[in-house]
């Protein structure tokens, strides 16, 4: 792994990049007024804290996923390392919970594995035996490449007034503050536990349903061809010759056609790896977090990357590298879309089920593609230490391989397939 920095050739390169342009998740999406939605210092607090779900929360970003209890807590560190902004409404959060002894004596915990963003668990000592939890996240720079932050922003508030995730507690210019909720953050073997997969299963179905206010418009093509993109005016042309850039804009186009007929389509999370979802240990409840690519996009889509997230984990020497061996085989994934369908309330048919495991499937390759591009750009705007390019390597790799297999034609070249596999 190694660390990308910025250079002023690549802030040149990026600076006429109109992020209107680039996020495919426009502002139109939802036509709210975000004066009205923004909040002001402790405005949200003055409210009673209903603990929607006993789980503990920690929104981590693409990738390496923290999850507290896998000991990604850092040392403490002194408040100093938060804005001034975000420290005074901490302070004023404090002051208005009676069970703190000192609101100024908050302790900075940051949390490692987040790939987006900075995020800090924040407590307080309290006069009870358990302590007041926080969370600060600080946006990273360059992401608002891959999304709207106002849309993701949005979507984060609306899932917290319909109860299905964590209350934002405030907002500062460069980031917020959340809810901590005391959940478990799934690991990669957990995707394979039959039971935590049903779960899943049904918990997707719901999100699915979601009426969320706005447009409902697919967004998958147009992110695609806005990441292709940006992926062409960043690189060199080494790197557009290597990963065959030249090539993705027609095997987009290509995979619109072949997909899109007839499908179903709701509001996705397409981000579904297991860093983003959570579990209460005793209840079993599932929440799903960090809403930063959520739209409306079919779901076979959204199934499809979550299959392909069990090929990953993100907390191992090498996080980079996918183990494609450990996709799940046609058994697991029928058992998988078995409830997911069965959600409706009816046993779905034969040809029911197996026509979406056949879409399902086929929108491995739009997946592949999607994360590809991701990885490309990450390379370039992202400081972390993550082998992004290896990572867009395999994404791409994996594409060309299963193409020809999935939908019976040979790649744009003829060749990809056998020379990239």
């Amino acid at each position: 792994m190694h660390r990308i920095s910025r250079t002023a050739s690549l802030i040149q390169r990026l600076s006429f990049i109109s992020t209107n342009t680039i996020c495919a998740c426009s502002s139109k999406s939802f036509p709210l007024n975000l004066d009205s939605l923004k909040l002001t210092q402790i405005s949200l607090y003055l409210q009673p804290i209903i603990p929607l779900f006993p789980t503990r929360f920690f929104s981590p970003s693409r990738l390496g996923v923290a999850a507290l209890e896998m000991g990604s807590v850092e040392n403490e560190k002194k408040k100093d390392n938060l804005p001034s902004e975000a420290t005074n409404i901490l302070q004023s959060l404090a002051s208005g919970w009676d069970d703190i002894i000192d609101p100024n004596a908050l302790q900075v915990i940051p949390v490692k594995g987040a790939m987006t963003n900075q995020v800090f668990q924040i407590k307080w000592p309290t006069r009870t035996e358990r302590s007041r939890k926080v969370l600060v996240r600080i946006y990273g720079e360059g992401v608002e490449i891959f999304f709207d932050r106002e849309n993701e922003i949005r979507t984060f508030e609306f899932m917290s007034k319909m109860g299905r995730g964590p209350r934002l507690l405030g907002r500062f210019s460069n980031g917020r503050i959340e809810e901590f909720i005391h959940a478990r953050t799934l690991s990669a073997v957990d995707l394979r536990d039959p039971e935590t997969s049903a779960l899943i299963a049904t918990k997707m179905k719901e999100f699915h349903k979601l009426d969320m206010p706005g447009s409902k418009t697919v967004l998958l093509w147009d992110r695609l061809r806005n990441y292709l993109s940006v992926a062409k005016r960043m690189s060199s042309t080494e790197e557009a010759m290597d990963f065959d850039l030249n090539l993705i804009e027609q095997e987009i186009s290509f995979l619109e056609t072949a997909l899109s007929s007839d499908q179903a389509t709701g509001f996705c999370h397409n981000d579904l790896q297991y860093g983003n979802i959570m579990i209460d240990e005793e209840t079993s409840f599932i929440t799903m977090i960090d809403y930063e690519y959520a739209c409306y996009n079919p779901i076979a889509f959204d199934i499809a990357n979550h299959f392909c997230e069990m090929a990953a984990d993100y907390h191992t020497e090498t996080p980079h590298l996918m183990d494609y061996s450990k996709y799940p085989g046609y058994d697991e994934r029928k058992r998988f879309l078995q409830v997911y369908l069965s959600c409706s309330g009816k046993e779905p048919s034969d040809s029911e089920m197996e026509r979406l495991v056949q879409e399902v499937e086929k929108y491995t390759l739009a997946s592949h593609l999607f994360w590809g591009l991701w990885g490309l750009i990450s390379e370039l705007v992202n400081e972390i230490d993550f082998d992004y390019k290896e990572y867009a390597r395999q994404r791409f790799q994996q594409y060309w391989l299963r193409k020809p297999e999935l939908l019976g034609f040979p790649t744009a070249s003829g060749t990809q397939g056998t020379e990239k596999a």
